[in-house]
């Protein structure tokens, strides 16, 4: 093990670099991914948690994995575009969700730009494995997204589920390794973000944000840009 972690030290790895194994452990991670949800009832309480956020109109779900929140939205959506870079999570996300106003497209977020707006872009848990340098370019895609007074709702972990992390310390305190079944082990990004601090940098890239902590493991964002109510 101790060879395998040397392996796996971030010696300045770029970001480009950490991206790939991230979607390359995800791919892989496809069959175990529904086994946190079946596991831990904060996750599925979390999950009807979504009737009280502002989802409405046309939504655009980032990352959305295996469809765990995809089958959330579709309830309360007059169409959901859900979007993943691993044809494994999709196809698992296609054959959990068939409601007809749902289309599943296969794309990488860090590259993909919006051919149209939407009222709500919504990502789940996915917040956390942006890399800190790539923030503004993400916010900006999430920006070209919105349609006129439209809403980013965001979920994701928040600083006390940490412990559950293995961090690639002291090279990263954004990079943690995970082993899957098999035994392999992974660098994948992932940032706990404090939401007063997260508040703060979303004004200084031009958003308006309410972030706050449900249940103490939680964070739950709504944003809107500065300046763009149509």
């Amino acid at each position: 093990m101790a060879g395998e972690d040397e392996a796996l030290v971030d010696h300045g790895l770029p970001d480009d670099a950490l991206l790939a194994e991230q979607m390359a452990y995800y791919q892989a991670r496809a069959p175990e991914y529904d086994r946190v949800y079946a596991e831990r009832e904060d996750l599925r309480n979390l999950l009807a948690a979504a009737d009280e956020l502002p989802i409405n109109g046309d939504v655009l779900e980032l990352a959305c994995g295996t469809g765990q929140w995809t089958a959330v939205l579709a309830e309360r959506a007059r169409s959901v575009t859900a979007l993943d870079a691993a044809a494994e999570t999709l196809d698992i996300a296609c054959a959990r969700v068939t409601s007809p106003n749902v289309l599943f497209t296969q794309a990488d977020v860090f590259t993909w730009h919006p051919s149209r707006r939407y009222d709500t872009v919504f990502f789940a848990f996915w917040l956390s494995h942006v890399p800190p340098s790539r923030l503004p370019a993400f916010w900006n895609t999430v920006r070209e997204a919105l349609a006129p007074q439209g809403k980013a709702i965001f979920i994701d972990e928040g600083p006390s589920e940490a412990w559950r992390e293995e961090f690639l310390a002291p090279q990263s305190t954004s990079t943690v390794v995970r082993q899957l079944d098999d035994g392999s082990r992974h660098r994948v990004v992932k940032v706990f973000h404090d939401p007063e601090t997260l508040t703060g940098d979303l004004a200084t890239l031009g958003w308006s944000a309410d972030v706050r902590l449900v249940g103490g493991s939680f964070m739950v964002g709504v944003a809107e840009p500065v300046g763009e109510r149509g």
